[in-house]
């Protein structure tokens, strides 16, 4: 598993009839790969998790793990509203053939710290698969702090954290108490310059569906120590990176794939297609990110 470079949370592709569209997302993951993705997560919060039955979601890791063929790692979400269908889901996954799992507190019931812990150790018990926690206390009303780590320190294969909190300082907190331990991946776009420069591995990115080449870009220079052409990058990309932290940010992140000639913005209920002057601001903004692109490469179409 390496951890370095841009993850796109990939988008979970809806027929008209909101079936899964199969194709559609192997597309979608296809054009990441091609426009130099260096990993992808699947089935996350844009890949609408919450929305699948367990069936689809079978289908969907299959799909992708034929299309990618192993030229990226896969990270799956596993986001289920019990320990044991997470327990499930993770023994599935490995077994088709995730390269990581991507593990969130259960869904709805808001945990005291020892049956996060539980649940955090309990899926890992059941895959020899690497294991990153989701760390999102704004979404998800759970925050896997310090202490939290410090009593899952000693499982082995619970080895890196997303951090999706728009609280900076973790980063440095996290790395002072545990140093090497855990591997931390900026989660949170809008502060995804300010992950990298404090330690984060890599990036795992919501905008990068619709705006793949100036995210890879973005990285490529913050490795290469040319902060400038970085700041110029987040500077332009600011205004849609900011949407990564809104309640609307899967419809919002698919519009703008659709705009982009990337995918399409069909969600599933209970999430609804834009509408009125949210839709509007929205398309403006894409658009004008499209007419002021700060690196000469074509669309994807």
């Amino acid at each position: 598993m390496k951890w370095n470079g841009v993850f796109p949370a990939a988008t979970t592709q809806f027929a008209p009839d909101l079936s899964i569209d199969i194709k559609a997302t192997q597309h979608v993951l296809e054009a990441l790969i091609h426009d130099g993705v260096h990993g992808l997560v699947i089935m996350g919060t844009c890949g609408e998790n919450n929305s699948l039955e367990p069936e689809e979601k079978i289908r969907i890791l299959e799909a992708a793990c034929e299309v990618i063929n192993k030229r990226v790692p896969i990270i799956v979400g596993i986001s289920e509203l019990t320990t044991s269908r997470g327990v499930k889901f993770a023994k599935e996954a490995t077994r088709i053939g995730a390269d990581c799992l991507m593990v969130l507190p259960a869904m709805v019931y808001v945990p005291k710290e020892y049956e996060l812990i539980n649940h955090f150790r309990e899926i890992a018990k059941a895959t020899d698969l690497p294991i990153m926690l989701y760390n999102n206390p704004t979404a998800y009303r759970v925050n896997i702090d310090t202490p939290v780590l410090s009593q899952l320190s000693d499982v082995k294969n619970i080895v890196a954290i997303k951090e999706s909190s728009a609280n900076t300082r973790r980063y440095t907190d996290i790395y002072n108490q545990f140093k090497e331990r855990f591997i931390i991946m900026a989660g949170l776009d809008d502060v995804a310059f300010e992950g990298l420069l404090l330690g984060a591995k890599g990036w795992i990115s919501g905008l990068t569906s619709a705006f793949p080449q100036e995210s890879v870009a973005l990285v490529k220079a913050l490795e290469e120590g040319d902060i400038q052409t970085a700041l110029n990058i987040y500077r332009w990309f600011m205004p849609l990176l900011h949407l990564d932290a809104e309640h609307d940010l899967v419809q919002c992140i698919k519009l703008a794939e659709q705009i982009m000639g990337r995918g399409s913005e069909r969600v599933r209920a209970p999430r609804y297609l834009l509408q009125g002057e949210r839709r509007q601001e929205i398309i403006k903004l894409v658009e004008k990110a499209a007419q002021t692109r700060p690196i000469s490469l074509p669309n994807v179409a």
